[in-house]
């Protein structure tokens, strides 16, 4: 990723009291942690609140004191700088760079990742494939992943695994 590049951390949304918390919808609680610097509504701002669950995180940024701030900035992305996020593990990924990885099975072309979604046990990616209207749903377990190639945007997967028929890829059993 470029210098200037920086990952998703959620959106603004509705406020929370009156000091100018608001509650984070599609968050990602790695980076919302107190003390990280995001980027929203053009600024750059300090978290110096965060309470809520994992799920539903509030959050109060430096600068922004009162409701009708947290109003302004309502559907706003947060962001934070790719250099200030926290380092993942091996196999671990950042769901904006896998959208649009195109995945593979057996050297076959199945689809494209539309996006990432969470599923009570894991996290799964839900590729379109252009023979079904229907998404064809990948767990992100071992089992199910075989290689994920960033650099090439290429994810290749297990057709056994995912029951998928041999005559046509993009179709599920």
């Amino acid at each position: 990723m470029s210098a200037g590049a920086s990952v998703p951390a959620g959106r603004v949304g509705r406020p929370h009291g009156l000091d100018g918390s608001f509650y984070v919808t599609r968050p990602k609680p790695r980076l919302l942690e107190l003390g990280t610097t995001v980027s929203v509504g053009g600024g750059e701002h300090e978290i110096v609140r965060r309470a809520g669950t994992e799920q539903r995180p509030i959050v109060r940024l430096d600068g922004i004191e009162d409701r009708e701030a947290a109003l302004e900035l309502r559907g706003a992305e947060l962001a934070v700088r790719t250099d200030s996020a926290p380092q993942l593990g091996e196999d671990e990924y950042w769901a904006h760079e896998l959208e649009g990885c195109e995945v593979r099975a057996g050297g076959r072309v199945l689809g494209t990742v539309t996006r990432m979604i969470e599923l009570p046990s894991c996290e799964a990616l839900e590729v379109q494939v252009a023979a079904s209207a229907q998404p064809l749903i990948v767990p992100m377990v071992k089992d199910a992943i075989r290689e994920v190639r960033i650099v090439e945007r290429r994810i290749e997967v297990d057709r056994d695994f995912l029951d998928l028929p041999t005559d046509d890829p993009g179709a599920a059993a």
